[in-house]
């Protein structure tokens, strides 16, 4: 896996998520955003670090979609298209796959060689999972 930087598409498997969705109808981007979470949510004990790379990608895409979010896609890093309206329940998916991949047991939250890097990382996972809490989570 390539990695280049902290960022949520900084990867070469979040890239390949990205352009996984090319093309795709509506229904098929929401499977596989909804298939991104559920591998990172019923792995385990362990969270492959490529699943959490996928997570953390397709969270991104999910807060960016929220009315008034902070998170804003690179035109460069995103999809084309639009994504769909998704479903509500994606928010709550969404926050239990990133709470896992900044677990211990998560690869991508241990193997970072660098521990600035690796806070950086957190941080940009932490700045998603607040654009996702809704309102009532404040």
């Amino acid at each position: 896996m390539g990695t280049w930087g902290t960022g949520p598409f900084d990867s070469d498997l979040a890239a390949d998520l990205v352009d996984e969705l090319e093309g795709l109808t509506h229904q098929q981007v929401i499977d596989v955003l909804g298939r991104a979470f559920q591998r990172v949510t019923y792995s385990g004990e362990r969270v492959d670090g490529g699943d959490g790379a996928e997570a953390v990608a397709a969270g991104a895409l999910v807060a960016s979609t929220l009315p008034n979010s902070p998170i804003v896609i690179d035109p460069d890093d995103g999809p084309r298209e639009p994504l769909p309206e998704l479903p509500a329940s994606f928010r709550a998916s969404a926050r239990l796959a990133l709470d896992r991949v900044l677990q211990d047991g998560s690869e991508m939250a241990t193997g970072w060689v660098d521990s600035a890097d690796a806070d950086q990382w957190r941080q940009e996972v932490r700045h998603i999972l607040q654009a996702l809490e809704t309102p009532t989570d404040h």
